[in-house]
């Protein structure tokens, strides 16, 4: 596939506790980084969104006594996964993994920072209600077509491609530049929930430059 100049990549959360070692590593999550690197060296546009949440985030199992990781629990605008404590504001594990050649983006987009929402969207964080902006960034510049990337399949890159097409914009996702959690067979959901939306798959080989 060629490159158009209204083209997009939207790098998804390739943040050092979401890769092995860190607070909620993704399984290969490292593995994204190369092809990630690729692609950015080909768009004409790059965004790049960060996890960023204060201390004491809603979404932390360690904010709801006797929860554990991975339980669900209602909070205000619905069910919630709680998370093991990860990508908390000024700490390593909130940086850009170091791998990752980020110089080029035009923005950057930093999510779930409100203490009592969290957000795996890349355009509405989890209240449904909160936009982050990007939205209203791609319109301004011109641009159509998003190609997605990172971290991870089943819960930030799925929840962003939805809303990519909600939204109206043509939507890709670079299926060996994600990585998922999976936890029982939510990747493959994933996949499916994103096809069902529209949301088309392409390999990063298949990318060439404008």
């Amino acid at each position: 596939m060629i490159l158009e100049p209204g083209d997009v990549l939207v790098v998804i959360d390739v943040q050092n506790d979401f890769l092995p070692g860190g607070r909620l590593p993704v399984p290969e999550g490292d593995r994204v980084i190369g092809p990630i690197n690729r692609l950015i060296g080909l768009f004409p546009h790059v965004v790049v969104t960060q996890d960023w949440h204060v201390p004491g985030h809603a979404s932390f199992a360690g904010s709801h006594p006797g929860r554990a990781p991975f339980d669900t629990v209602a909070l205000a605008y619905g069910p919630q996964v709680l998370w093991p404590e990860h990508c908390v504001q000024g700490t390593a594990g909130a940086e850009l993994a170091p791998g990752l050649d980020a110089t080029r983006a035009g923005l950057v987009i930093r999510k779930g920072h409100a203490p009592l929402v969290d957000s795996y969207s890349a355009f509405l964080e989890a209240d449904r209600r909160t936009r982050t902006g990007l939205a209203g960034y791609l319109r301004e510049r011109g641009l159509r077509r998003l190609f997605l990337c990172g971290l991870a399949t089943d819960y930030c890159v799925l929840w962003s491609a939805l809303d990519a097409r909600a939204e109206g914009f043509e939507t890709l996702v670079v299926e060996d530049a994600v990585r998922g959690i999976d936890r029982d067979g939510s990747v493959a959901r994933a996949w499916a929930e994103m096809a069902a939306a529209g949301v088309l798959r392409i390999a990063s080989a298949a990318i060439t430059g404008t």
